[in-house]
């Protein structure tokens, strides 16, 4: 039983435990005013942009956001800008909150593939997030490439930039040599871009094909009269086939004589075999100077052998007339 002159000493250990719910309760109320108050005074105005804008981000997910080392706001943004623009809900384009975190973690640039994005829709292009992203992570500028597709860019050939000659050299059938300077004017092609071939190949094939074109050429004159033709002849190669761009026109920018190529070639080959038939001669003339030295001997030779023939006879004819083998016949009288 509980004695009377215990209650006092009941009810102030009661009020003690209440006082130290209350405080406790008291800190932690504290302590989720001050969490509250920080996360609004730090994501609150990006949550509030996004709420306004009808982006689709939740506060959780800014919050996620910092502990996974992404930058909020550029997400924010990034999906501010494609409901501003119309390009459609996240379920069409797949410009998701998590996708977008993805692609900005993996070194993407999300405002250019937005940007990107954006702009082929307002011209017209198929483009979507995926390709969008996949052409960006492949360290192709899209947003630059969609800007190319709409307005197409030129391109000199030969390209002088890289320090390389101003003009291409080409010779005709006839010898003569044309100095050529075309520009390209291409668009970039957003399905190829990714595995394509770059500038270079297109320079470098425009230039083999305008090279082939003055070179099947009969006469130089024919293709200074009818620039265009090397144009056609290019184009109809499909020089822009496995490239990242489409050739949209070729255009001879300028076109000069260069040198007589084919006379001088010929002058050259006539010097040539002007001194091959010299050569041929002076050794003829020392053959025939040795065959006349080779005569010269066997007449000496010839001549040694007479001498010894000749010497030879008194010594026959003494021989004979030791061993009386030489005798007189009387020759009959007519």
């Amino acid at each position: 039983m509980i004695l009377f002159a215990d209650l006092p000493i009941l009810v102030a250990q009661e009020g003690n435990q209440d006082y130290g719910m209350f405080v406790a309760g008291a800190v932690i109320i504290g302590l989720l005013v001050m969490l509250s108050a920080f996360v609004i005074f730090k994501y609150g105005a990006t949550w509030f942009q996004a709420y306004m804008s009808n982006a689709n981000v939740r506060l959780l997910s800014l919050i996620a956001m910092s502990f996974r080392q992404v930058d909020a706001r550029v997400i924010v943004q990034g999906k501010i800008m494609a409901m501003q623009a119309g390009i459609g809900s996240e379920r069409e384009t797949g410009i998701t909150t998590r996708r977008l975190e993805a692609h900005y973690l993996a070194g993407g640039s999300v405002p250019k593939v937005i940007r990107a994005i954006i702009a082929a829709h307002r011209a017209g292009i198929p483009l979507d997030f995926d390709q969008a992203s996949a052409i960006d992570l492949a360290g192709r500028d899209v947003l630059e490439a969609v800007q190319t597709s709409v307005n197409p860019r030129v391109i000199d050939c030969p390209d002088t930039s890289k320090g390389g000659k101003a003009t291409l050299s080409a010779i005709a059938k006839n010898g003569v040599e044309l100095k050529v300077r075309a520009r390209v004017t291409v668009r970039t092609n957003l399905e190829r871009l990714i595995g394509g071939a770059t500038e270079d190949t297109i320079i470098a094939r425009v230039g083999e094909g305008i090279i082939t074109a003055i070179g099947s050429a009969e006469k130089h004159l024919y293709v200074m009269e009818n620039p265009d033709s090397i144009s056609r002849a290019v184009l109809e190669r499909g020089l822009d086939a496995q490239t990242a761009f489409q050739i949209v026109s070729i255009d001879i920018a300028d076109i000069d004589v260069g040198q007589n190529i084919g006379a001088r070639l010929q002058a050259d080959q006539a010097e040539a075999d002007t001194r091959v038939a010299r050569a041929k001669a002076e050794e003829r003339r020392a053959l025939a100077m040795a065959r006349e030295q080779e005569m010269k001997a066997e007449v000496a030779k010839n001549r040694a052998q007479v001498v010894l023939s000749e010497a030879e006879v008194p010594m026959a004819m003494a021989a004979a007339f030791r061993k009386g083998n030489l005798e007189q016949h009387n020759l009959p009288s007519r």
